[in-house]
């Protein structure tokens, strides 16, 4: 699949258009893809008793950064005040996860206007010199490393400085020599044209953001030289792959450095590099991006809920009923270290003015930690207005959606899509004898079409018919006191509490979050040989207290980590320095 096809970028600078396509013509082709605590932050987490992983590859991929990692490089490297836009657009889920569906992906021609125009605001943006009179801060002074000898001609010198700083954070590694001498023409024949030394800037920084060397995230491979004929990713490649996995973003200065002299493919010098990133804040970020795209919250882009059924269920409410579940996420997985599995039953979460008025508790300003009382029935991320919400109709609740979701998402199980033929009119007819959806499931397990999908997915969701379309507490409906009551594989629980105890204690639940995250890390879906590496990762889950922080280190630090199988994988381009020579480790 081509990614990128005939991509030629232009700009227009001060009424004059430059070629800001550096890159020129550019055609990737993706990889061979497989289908298939306390309040006090630790600074590392322990490192658990070595448990020997199987001896494994993982696919080499050429994959698309996703919107939340295109924003993030751009504050990581120019600061959180650039404003890129949002240029990338949602991509397809694959095996459960958007990060996946990266490896799978084209850009189209409007997605590369898009790009081209988010490129033109960040670039225009870092070499602005400001306006005084209404307050906007000169970014120059701070994000260009150097002052021209004269602003309104070319130095080579001062621009060199800039593009190769720049380029190292943008590309993830060293610019080539030819490409670097590359830009620097560009740059002077920029600002010799319009006798403007930061003109020539702010095209070549244009060009550097369309490219797609520095758009995909690419796994170049090398020789391994541990393992005869096989390969492995070189340096820069492992950078890459350990930040967008730990932390969503390029790797920093130390990471780079580390690549650069070759310590990031020890052992050793992995562990160090590992351990770091899993101490820095920005493990939070990573955290956070993950959980984000494994329970499909790009689905809050797209959702509403019916205004006159659900007042209260505003978009400023759903916006903070993600950040509300996010919030709880990084604060039960990463500051208190807690187990996972916990997530399900912890009574512990944040609350904000807007979704106080839903779960019916005192307001207070701004975000605060909250608590449910033991006698509450909001118990886990289950009962929060995000699941509730998104796996329901706009104007009421799904049993079938929140069990689907509880299978897909909780327990990797697929459940089918229902026959293209069905007949919904009996259950949408105002004048329907269904007041319940204890009802209405019934009807759908009398035909037998419907009922093979709706077993496996109904007696879970409705345990959760206490919470309505919108999140929102009842003991009713339609005038009819509600049966929770509902079974999980063999565990029968009468009310969402057993739910979600039920969930938290199914042997299943820890596996599929290993399948998520060590496909996450290693950048597509597994591959027929991972079932291995997905059994003995799911031991060392255990044996560390079903910590996440502690799985992603044995992931980050396993061979298949940095290993790829020996197919046909991208090779390094004339856009970027290849991997430093590093003697057999």
């Amino acid at each position: 699949m081509r990614l990128f096809d005939r991509v030629s970028h232009r700009s227009n600078i001060a009424g004059r258009s430059i070629l800001a396509g550096i890159a020129g013509s550019a055609v990737l082709a993706l990889a061979a893809c497989s289908q298939p605590g306390g309040d006090a932050k630790p600074s590392a987490p322990a490192a658990a008793a070595e448990t020997a992983l199987p001896d494994s590859t993982s696919a080499a991929r050429v994959r698309l950064m996703t919107a939340s990692q295109y924003a993030n490089v751009i504050a990581d490297v120019f600061g959180a005040d650039i404003k890129p836009g949002k240029p990338l657009g949602p991509l397809t889920r694959t095996d459960g996860l958007v990060a996946s569906g990266a490896s799978k992906v084209g850009v189209t021609s409007s997605d590369m206007m898009k790009l081209q125009r988010a490129a033109s605001a960040v670039a225009t943006q870092v070499v602005d010199n400001g306006n005084l009179a209404q307050e906007i801060p000169s970014h120059r002074d701070s994000l260009v490393p150097c002052k021209p000898k004269d602003p309104a001609a070319s130095d080579d010198a001062c621009a060199t400085k800039f593009i190769a700083q720049t380029g190292r954070l943008l590309y993830r590694r060293p610019l080539a020599d030819d490409l670097l001498s590359a830009y620097v023409a560009k740059a002077k024949k920029a600002a010799d044209d319009n006798k403007d030394f930061y003109a020539g800037l702010t095209g070549v920084l244009e060009g550097m953001l369309v490219d797609p060397n520095v758009l995909m995230i690419t796994d170049i491979a090398e020789a391994d030289p541990k393992h005869a004929g096989q390969k492995r990713l070189d340096a820069y490649s492992v950078a890459s792959r350990l930040s967008f996995f730990l932390w969503n973003t390029v790797p920093d200065d130390t990471l780079l450095k580390m690549a650069q002299s070759g310590e990031l493919l020890t052992p050793k010098g992995r562990a160090k590099a590992v351990d770091m990133m899993l101490a820095s804040p920005k493990l939070e970020n990573g955290v956070r991006a993950f959980f984000d795209d494994m329970f499909a919250f790009d689905d809050f882009d797209n959702l509403s809920k019916d205004g006159a059924v659900y007042p209260i269920v505003t978009g400023a409410a759903l916006k903070d009923a993600r950040e509300q579940t996010l919030r709880t996420v990084a604060d039960h997985l990463v500051t208190r270290r807690g187990d996972y599995r916990d997530l399900f039953t912890t009574k512990h979460t944040f609350m904000s003015p807007a979704l106080a008025a839903i779960y019916q508790v005192p307001t207070r300003p701004g975000w605060t930690p909250y608590d449910f009382p033991e006698t509450s029935p909001r118990q886990g991320i289950l009962t929060h207005i995000s699941f509730l919400a998104v796996h329901s109709h706009p104007a009421r609740s799904s049993a079938t959606l929140r069990g689907k979701a509880l299978r897909e998402l909780f327990l990797c199980q697929k459940v089918p899509a229902p026959p293209a033929n069905v007949d919904f009119s009996a259950l949408e007819d105002p004048t329907s004898p269904f007041r319940t959806a204890r009802d209405r499931v019934n009807f759908h397990l009398q035909n037998p079409v419907c009922a093979g999908c709706h077993k496996i997915t109904d007696p879970m969701g409705l345990a959760l018919e206490n919470f309505d379309g919108g999140g929102q507490y009842r003991d009713n409906e339609k005038g009819v006191a509600i049966d929770a009551s509902g079974n999980l594989d063999g565990a029968s629980f009468k009310d969402v509490t057993g739910l979600s105890k039920a969930l938290r204690d199914h042997s299943q639940v820890p596996r599929c979050l290993v399948r998520r995250v060590y496909s996450y890390g290693t950048g597509g879906p597994l591959t027929n040989d991972s079932n291995d590496q997905i059994d003995a990762l799911t031991k060392v889950f255990a044996s560390s207290g079903y910590r996440v922080p502690d799985l992603m280190r044995a992931i980050a630090l396993s061979d298949a980590f940095i290993r790829v199988s020996d197919a046909e994988v991208p090779k390094a381009t004339a856009s970027a320095a290849a991997s430093p020579a590093v003697a057999a480790h």
